[in-house]
């Protein structure tokens, strides 16, 4: 089903985990206690507050919500609302008495184009077609008992994923990413193409500029990024057009495991990076990291000048040690693979592995025997070995 096909896998692997966690699961169940009294209230709140579209007031918003639930195979009836407010905003809410209620300001109806509209139909639809609800990270984080720092880190971090889902959901709705661009451009700068002329690669500069300044200050994100829910507009849109460029979207394009890769990235710029951060997914990160870089630096059974310094681009100058004990770090390879399909997502090992043929390359192309260690971590990682071949391909273009 491509809907379930295009969904994040950050996405829909935070959200299973975050789905056990044991505050998650209390607070659903007070939820569910709430509404087996009855009915929240959301519908009548809604036609007090704003105003019913119906199929006669509004046949072209109506016309691309059809072809969107069309394409999303949505089978749940719906009302659109629209309020009055002059900022562009939109909102998909938890089904009620099964309906779900969608919501739009009125300054978005009236200054986005129908392609730029039908992104953000199918970006609402997308939250309730990937269960976003099911998650109440509202009532976790606004609640009286307020969750530990790191479920609180978890949350935010996959709100952010989750949005990313949304957006391909909305871009495989209006399949035009100039569209969709201009409709995430639009929603960040509030701007119409009345005051200014939007360019879809100067936009995209932006994150270029964004990395440049992560990697000069060597350290992850700064903290305040790590506690917003959704990414920067400039991040979504470069994103999508890994997403556009992708097979998920036509024939010829880059792999799942090559898009992935490079939206987690991009989603790296707004945590901390793996290589400073305490929690149980940077640390398995790290440690298998360290062990893979060891292994297929030692694989032909020297390690060379090339290789250490590779390896010290990741964990600091001189922190080779020619001490190490070699054997016994390759041997806690396996383990160190296992902790890492426990504690990180699939892009997040996928990102580990590149970077272990990061120093694989080192010297040139990785070896034979080199290559055979990275089949094997990625074996053991659930990864494609086409992903080896494709990253090592990339390293080892002429330039």
């Amino acid at each position: 089903m491509q809907r379930e096909t295009i969904r994040y896998r950050s996405d829909r692997d935070m959200a299973e985990d975050l789905l056990r966690h044991p505050d998650v699961i209390r607070v659903n169940r007070q939820i569910e206690r709430h509404e087996e009294a009855g009915p929240l209230g959301l519908r009548r709140r809604l036609l007090g507050t704003s105003v019913r579209l119906s199929r006669a007031m509004a046949p072209d918003v109506h016309r691309m919500a059809d072809e969107c639930i069309e394409k999303l195979e949505i089978k749940i009836p719906h009302e659109l609302y629209v309020y009055s407010s002059p900022q562009f905003n939109a909102a998909c809410f938890k089904p009620e008495e099964g309906n779900l209620y969608v919501m739009f300001s009125s300054s978005l109806l009236e200054g986005f184009s129908d392609t730029e509209l039908k992104f953000v139909v199918g970006h609402e639809f997308g939250h309730h077609v990937y269960d976003h609800h099911s998650i109440p990270i509202g009532y976790l984080l606004g609640g009286s008992q307020r969750p530990d720092p790191r479920l609180a880190l978890d949350l935010f971090a996959w709100s952010r994923n989750a949005e990313v889902s949304a957006d391909r959901a909305g871009a495989w709705c209006a399949d035009d990413l100039h569209g969709v661009a201009r409709s995430l451009f639009r929603l960040a700068s509030g701007l119409s193409d009345e005051v200014i002329r939007f360019d879809l690669d100067d936009f995209l500069r932006q994150v270029d500029d964004m990395q440049v300044a992560v990697e000069g200050a060597g350290q992850g994100a700064p903290r305040e990024d790590w506690f917003a829910t959704h990414p920067f507009s400039p991040l979504r849109v470069k994103a999508l057009k890994l997403f556009f460029e992708s097979e998920l979207m036509r024939d010829d394009g880059t792999s799942h495991e090559n898009l992935d890769v490079g939206v987690q990235r991009l989603m790296s710029l707004m945590e901390p990076s793996y290589l400073e951060g305490r929690t149980d997914t940077a640390i398995a990160m790290r440690r298998l990291l360290f062990a893979g870089s060891i292994a297929v630096a030692n694989a032909d059974g020297n390690v060379s000048e090339n290789e250490i310094a590779a390896f010290e681009k990741f964990f600091g100058k001189g922190e080779f040690d020619r001490g190490l004990d070699i054997p016994r770090t390759v041997e806690s390879l396996e383990d160190r693979i296992e902790s890492a399909n426990v504690a990180a997502s699939q892009p997040q090992r996928m990102q580990v592995l590149r970077d272990i043929c990061i120093v694989a390359a080192a010297d040139g192309c990785a070896g034979d025997a080199g290559r055979r260690v990275l089949d094997t971590i990625a074996d053991g990682l659930k990864v494609s070995r086409a992903f080896v071949s494709q990253t090592l391909a990339q390293d080892c273009e002429p330039d």
